[in-house]
């Protein structure tokens, strides 16, 4: 997903995703903020176009995974669709994407960090 030019700050869609410490394994606890700090750095590289990443530990399972935001104003789940669909991208599509790419992000952590 590209833009021809890439949007100011406030126009760009906030995605907030609270990550689960246990995907990096049993003392994931321990190393869930180092990880959201690389991922952080990491996902800047992944459309920042029109995207704004921040990856948090999940340590509240009472709120939501993923959270969309343009300009400090929460979008529900239509509106962040309808803003992706400007991009010609489903958010169901847009999500396995970003999962996927936590998912590499996460063996590419751990092979770093091994103990």
């Amino acid at each position: 997903m590209t833009t021809s030019r890439a949007l100011p700050q406030e126009k760009k869609l906030t995605v907030l995703s609270r990550i689960e410490p246990g995907c990096l394994g049993p003392d994931g606890i321990d190393h869930i903020e180092s990880f959201c700090r690389f991922a952080n750095h990491e996902l800047k590289k992944v459309d920042p176009d029109f995207i704004k990443w921040i990856p948090l530990p999940r340590y509240d399972k009472s709120l939501s995974e993923m959270q969309y935001s343009v300009n400090k104003k929460q979008l529900s789940r239509d509106k962040a669709a309808q803003y992706l669909a400007l991009f010609e991208s489903e958010l169901d599509d847009f999500e396995e994407h970003f999962h996927d790419k936590v998912s590499l992000l996460i063996n590419e952590f751990l092979s770093k960090h091994k103990e």
